[in-house]
């Protein structure tokens, strides 16, 4: 594959190279500062309502609002559940619905709530349907549907309700009537060309982009339940805000507006830009303190709700297995996927709670309860470690989601230590209520915490780093919300009496500040993982006693000793890997016992993430692909493996004719065939050597690594060799990796001298098959046909298409349909072969570290 050498051509601007090396710290900066200018919008708008009111609005509420409020969210939800099942639908997969369900209620649980939903939502999507055996092209086809379906969805609903009622809207978004129209028109239009030209499947481009569009069936179907998720959840909000002067149409286009960009903002869950969207624009219909108390029920009835009942659902999935019902275990085996996503998720809401509620006022009637009680340092102590014990659940989060016992045992002390200070300072019973509910999920889903691990260790991304400054600023927030008719001393600070409210919330702040800072300084300072080194002797032979025992003869590329080594903790698995650039590339699946593959693979994607670096696995199997979904990975087809079943292997009958001939001229011709064992190869290394060095200087290339075996003279002397001769000298040879399993065989290098008979490749290849199949192998392993077998469907992922473009039409730079055409003589079964990469590591920029590592650098690829 053709790489072009950047240095050569100019290479990219500084401005740019700085861009793409630190584009996730620079989104995550851009996030904090959007939030923080939102942060001040929200103070400035608020300025004349107090925290009193809020409470008394929130009082306010009636009980028939509530009910109303939780329909309206299980209609938005069940919608939302028919996303997915829409999106199946046009993949052209069929899955149990219970499964569904589950997998999509839990899905917009977490991404509504945490935000992100294409990742988060889109990471519980990749790990449950992987469980179902979902390929993960077609996984890619749901997320992109349902996120695209959801993005035109909006914008089409917003344009109908801003056409038809411009006069009630204009004013709350400060637009003239007449604009507002001409907007909503303008998109309507450009969303009904699009449907247009992309009818019945047709392929709709823009510039350098393409898209694929659905049936017009799969359309309308969707546009209707884009509608009825956007009009229920809308309706959660409206039902709970007090009388007012806009109508229900206005407000469901005031609502959608306000998710859009909320949505645009990239802040987790939108939160506080789309409450600064509702406020701006129903502040001058609905006193403020309404609408505040109105948006705080909202996010508890609409996102917090949810996804309780995702983890009670989820939680009693494992506990019905108990039971040994059939229903229960089918359930469990997407249940257990999700529960520790929606724990982290759970275990973030826990810790903003307890940081919000140590910067918020403790009733009075609470307060003179505990004072009758309770010294004064208690109340202190624990009101000021509630918020560190926050924090400590925020950055635990991270952990649960990656299963680590260590975290579970920290989110677990926390939450018992801070429901023990919730009685302690304040008598808080819901925030003790929704603690003893954490602890109890996390109890019930205990041994899928099962990977040995220091939360010391883990390396804090930009990501949770951004999410932890958001808290922080929005904690803030609320203390300068709530004690804004306190005027600032530094008097304050040293305040410590049963009604000194204010100076117990600054002292949390700034706790929570100093120990933010410290995490923040430790991630970003702490020493770099090291790569490690390329395997020591002692490693190598560790490696090839592994590789022995199993059945994957392209294991024996260790032989080579140019790769680094991750060995299981018992020794009894490996991966091996190379590093390019700031790609940890896993060679193939990991080697040896099956049992410790999950933790292998989630022990390297950490590792590499410790060392900041990506990781990257190349050529994995369909088996490997859950486990990688798991660790957070996207998968992509890479091409097909060709193997032949040797027990079936016999050039008889008219498919095998071409061969057939092939092999008997090639013996007219006087080659012959022998295999030469591995004690004996050491002595005619010197003729494999010439034959190599002719092979090399004919083709004008030199030797490639990682995936591909180079002539080393260990490396050949340390298997079989197959080798054709002609008139007693060698012509022709092909080293071959077996192992003691005799399940399958292979060949790595094959040269030939440039005099070699024509056909002599055919006809070492059907001997080295009829070789293994007598010697009572199973299966002969061809190799891989790059970008071979990529989905050809209407609904293909635009990867698929540009792979397959590539197959069809990239002759010039690689013979890819020559390879796949020579390895089909042998008719062979296609296997799947897949890239896995780091979720936000494109795979083309994986696939060139990749090509650089096999090639030795720019130069091998480019020069052959």
């Amino acid at each position: 594959m053709l790489v072009p050498d950047e240095a050569a051509t100019g290479g990219p601007s500084p401005l740019i190279g700085f861009i793409r090396r630190f584009r996730t710290i620079l989104v995550a900066i851009a996030v904090v500062a959007v939030f923080a200018l939102v942060a001040v919008a929200i103070v400035h708008l608020t300025a004349e309502v107090q925290y009193d009111d809020v409470l008394a609005a929130l009082a306010a509420t009636s009980w028939a609002d509530v009910a109303l409020a939780l329909l309206f969210t299980g209609l938005s939800f069940l919608s939302l559940i028919c996303y997915d099942l829409n999106a199946l639908r046009y993949i052209g997969r069929k899955l149990p619905l219970a499964h569904v369900a589950l997998t999509a209620f839990s899905a917009y649980a977490v991404g509504n709530t945490a935000g992100f939903g294409a990742l988060s939502g889109g990471a519980i999507r990749y790990r449950a349907y992987s469980r179902l055996d979902v390929a993960p092209e077609d996984i890619t086809r749901v997320v992109a549907f349902v996120t695209l379906a959801f993005g035109l969805g909006l914008a089409a609903v917003s344009s109908i309700a801003g056409l038809l009622i411009a006069g009630d809207v204009a004013p709350l978004v400060g637009l003239h009537p007449w604009l507002l129209r001409a907007i909503a028109a303008a998109i309507l239009i450009a969303l009904g060309v699009a449907v247009f030209l992309g009818r019945e499947g047709h392929v709709l481009r823009l510039g350098p982009f393409s898209v694929r569009m659905p049936d017009a069936g799969t359309c309308l179907r969707q546009l209707l339940i884009t509608a009825l998720d956007i009009a229920a959840s809308a309706s959660v909000l409206y039902v709970l805000l007090p009388q007012a002067d806009i109508g229900w149409p206005a407000f469901v286009a005031v609502f959608a507006i306000a998710v859009g960009i909320g949505v645009l903002s990239h802040v987790p869950a939108g939160l506080g830009v789309f409450e600064t969207v509702i406020i701006a624009s129903l502040g001058s219909s609905i006193s403020v303190d309404a609408v505040l108390g109105s948006l705080v029920l909202y996010r508890v009835i609409y996102h917090v709700i949810p996804l309780l009942l995702a983890i009670i659902a989820v939680s009693g999935t494992e506990l019905w297995q108990l039971t040994r019902h059939p229903v229960a275990s089918s359930i469990r085996r997407v249940g257990g996927r999700l529960s520790p996503l929606l724990l982290a998720t759970l275990s973030m809401i826990c810790g903003v709670m307890l940081i919000f509620s140590s910067v918020t006022p403790t009733p009075d009637d609470n307060l003179e309860f505990l004072a009758a009680y309770l010294p004064l340092p208690i109340i202190e102590g624990a009101h000021f470690l509630s918020s560190l014990l926050g924090l400590a659940l925020v950055v635990a989060a991270r952990g649960l989601g990656q299963r680590l016992d260590g975290a579970w045992w920290l989110a677990t002390m926390s939450a018992l230590t801070a429901l023990a200070f919730a009685l302690l300072k304040a008598v808080a019973l819901f925030e003790a209520a929704f603690l003893v509910f954490f602890v109890i999920s996390l109890f019930a889903s205990r041994r899928r915490f099962s990977r040995p691990a220091s939360l010391l260790n883990q390396a804090m991304t930009p990501t949770w780093l951004m999410a932890i400054a958001v808290i922080c600023i929005g904690a803030v927030v609320v203390l300068l919300f709530v004690y804004r008719d306190v005027e600032y001393s530094h008097d304050l600070w040293w305040q410590f009496e049963f009604a000194a409210e204010a100076p117990r919330g600054l002292r949390a702040i700034l706790g929570l500040a100093i120990m933010s800072s410290t995490i923040a300084l430790f991630g970003l300072l702490r020493p770099v993982a090291s790569a490690g080194s390329v395997a020591s002797n002692e490693d190598f032979a560790r490696a090839v006693a592994v590789v022995d025992g199993q059945d994957v003869a392209d294991a024996n590329l260790v032989r080579m000793g140019d790769k680094r080594l991750l060995f299981s903790e018992d020794g009894r698995a490996f991966i091996m890997y190379g590093v390019q650039g700031r790609s940890w590339i896993c060679l193939f699946d990991p080697v040896g016992e099956p049992k410790a593959f999950s933790e292998l693979v989630w022990r390297f994607v950490e590792t590499a993430r410790a060392a900041g670096c990506r990781a990257v696995f190349y050529q994995i199997s369909p088996a490997l692909l859950s486990s990688c979904a798991d660790a957070g990975l996207r998968s992509f087809k890479l091409g097909e493996l060709a193997v032949v079943d040797l027990k079936r292997f016999e050039l008889k009958g008219g498919k095998w004719a071409n061969l057939r001939q092939t092999a008997a001229k090639a013996g007219r011709d006087g080659l012959e065939f022998a295999v030469v064992e591995t004690e004996a190869v050491p002595e005619i290394i010197n003729e494999l050597q010439a034959v190599s060095d002719a092979w090399l200087a004919h083709h004008n290339t030199r030797e490639k690594g990682f995936s591909l075996g180079a002539f080393d003279r260990d490396y050949v002397a340390s298997q079989p060799v197959a080798v054709l001769r002609l008139a007693g000298r060698i012509v022709a040879f092909a080293t071959i990796l077996v192992t003691e399993t005799r399940h399958e065989g292979t060949i790595d290098l094959m040269r030939f001298s440039p005099d070699a008979p024509k056909g002599a490749m055919d006809f070492l290849f059907v001997r080295i098959m009829e070789h293994l199949r007598d010697a009572g192998f199973a299966r002969f392993n061809l190799g891989m046909a790059p970008l071979s077998g990529m989905s050809k469907r209407s609904v293909s992922p635009v990867w698929d298409r540009i792979g397959g473009a590539i197959f069809e039409h990239g002759e010039r730079f690689y013979n890819f349909k020559g390879l796949r055409a020579f390895k089909s003589k042998f008719h062979p079964e296609w296997q799947p072969r897949y890239l896995a990469v780091s979720g936000g590591l494109s795979p083309v920029l994986a696939l060139m570290d990749s090509a650089l590592l096999i090639g030795g650098g720019i130069r091998g690829v480019v020069g052959k």
